[in-house]
């Protein structure tokens, strides 16, 4: 507006809201997003006041006891971190801390790995495996544009919201199979037939997420020569290595196989699970290149790309990670914990089907010993599901996912006592 002498004289908010003009500062066209489906559900576990209550819907180990664990060889890490007064808080380049990044590289391919020898793999320290498919996201957008990433339905929600918020198509390929409920081999070698030459394939390296349904040596096999007649890029998410089995080989089973026969790969690798360290966000993503020459350019282009999305990694997971990966004794350690942390879940498991086959629940539970890792696509319905945390506060995904990790010796019982009320009754 005006004065009187003519200069501009400033309008109130509310004075602009009486002649019908809007202020981006108020920010009136922003709609209130929906709660993430996993978060969301932990904040109604959270605001529940019934004594009965169970979360189940969140991926993190508990005890027996039903608390957060600490590792005993990320405490002694911790420590010696403390301890080491040579250590600083400068910034870390924006690809991260390269040895770190090196003994990654190694519990991913292996100690053997002619890749690593011939020193044809990328890799950078990320924001834990979130980051790193952002990253890879990102880098596929630049350097394969146009170029779909096919995810398996089901799959972890937030892989395609990665892809979707990165911009990079993607499409399904089949993978559950409902009725028989376990993997569908058949119309996952279909759509992978079906994907032009030369897409890009995302792949749980163990303990798929939701289904906890992994393939066997022979149908990685099977699944491998496909993808290598097609000329596929097969991308391992790798979040549960050593946390799945217990045994980090027996895990890393599909991606070394798959490396050693040529394929060209990118992992994602996240540190939340097998160390615990949900809230460090410590990880990597690592992809196979043609040539050391190739290797020097991509991680070039990646230090740009890391540059204007986050600057650079912290550095107290990383070291942690790192204290421990290159410490003997620590080493063996932490691989023990993961073994005693995957035996737990697998013992839950038992119980609950046993629980599940005494109290004569309708239908086939064998799936429950059968699947892996820390999620069981229980085959609970979403409206069976919706019960379960309605009418017995015990807090599921309506896809039926349960982390096995929140069953306890103390609730078993009762989760089993919900799960055959729900599918009597609903």
């Amino acid at each position: 507006m005006l004065s009187r002498a003519g200069t501009m004289m400033p309008v109130s908010r509310s004075l602009l809201r009486t002649m019908g003009v809007r202020s981006i500062g108020d920010w009136a066209n922003v709609p209130a997003a929906p709660l993430d489906p996993i978060l969301g559900m932990s904040q109604r576990f959270q605001a529940d006041t019934d004594p009965r209550k169970v979360n189940v819907s969140i991926g993190a180990y508990r005890t027996d006891e039903g608390k957060p664990l600490v590792l005993n060889c990320v405490k002694k890490a911790e420590k010696i971190i403390l301890d080491n007064t040579t250590l600083n808080k400068e910034y870390l380049p924006q690809r991260g801390d390269v040895t770190y990044a090196a003994l990654c590289q190694k519990m991913l391919f292996g100690e053997d790995s002619q890749l690593l020898k011939d020193g044809l793999v990328a890799t950078a320290q990320t924001l834990s495996g979130t980051g790193a498919l952002r990253l890879g996201a990102e880098f596929v957008k630049r350097y394969a544009p146009g170029t779909a990433v096919y995810i398996s339905s089901p799959t972890w929600g937030t892989h395609n919201s990665i892809m979707d918020q990165a911009g990079v198509p993607y499409k399904p390929y089949q993978y559950w199979d409902k009725e028989n409920r376990n993997l569908n081999l058949a119309g996952m070698l279909d759509d992978l037939k079906a994907a032009p030459d030369g897409s890009i394939i995302m792949l749980h390296a163990a303990a798929h997420n939701p289904t906890g349904v992994d393939p066997t040596k022979d149908q990685w096999d099977q699944i491998m020569e496909v993808c290598k007649a097609k000329g596929h890029v097969c991308w391992f998410d790798s979040a549960y290595q050593g946390f799945a089995t217990g045994c980090l080989e027996k895990d890393a089973y599909a991606l070394r196989k798959f490396a050693e026969n040529g394929l060209p790969l990118f992992v994602s690798q996240s540190f939340a699970k097998n160390f615990g360290l949900y809230g460090e966000r410590v990880g990597t993503f690592s992809l196979t290149c043609g040539s050391s020459d190739t290797v020097k350019s991509v991680m070039s282009q990646m230090d740009i790309i890391i540059r204007n999305l986050y600057s650079n990694p912290p550095k107290h997971g990383a070291n942690i990670v790192k204290t421990v990966l290159s410490d003997p004794e620590l080493y063996q350690e932490w691989r023990d914990e993961l073994l005693a942390m995957s035996v737990r879940i697998q013992d839950m498991r038992k119980v609950l089907f046993d629980e599940l086959i005494r109290l004569e629940t309708p239908g086939s539970w064998k799936h429950v010993t059968d699947q892996i890792g820390m999620f069981s696509f229980t085959g609970l319905t979403p409206e069976q599901s919706k019960a379960m945390v309605e009418k017995h506060h015990i807090y599921m995904l309506g896809n039926g996912r349960v982390s096995m990790a929140g069953v306890t010796s103390g609730n078993v019982k009762y989760i089993a006592a919900a799960i055959d009320d729900v599918v009597r009754n609903v």
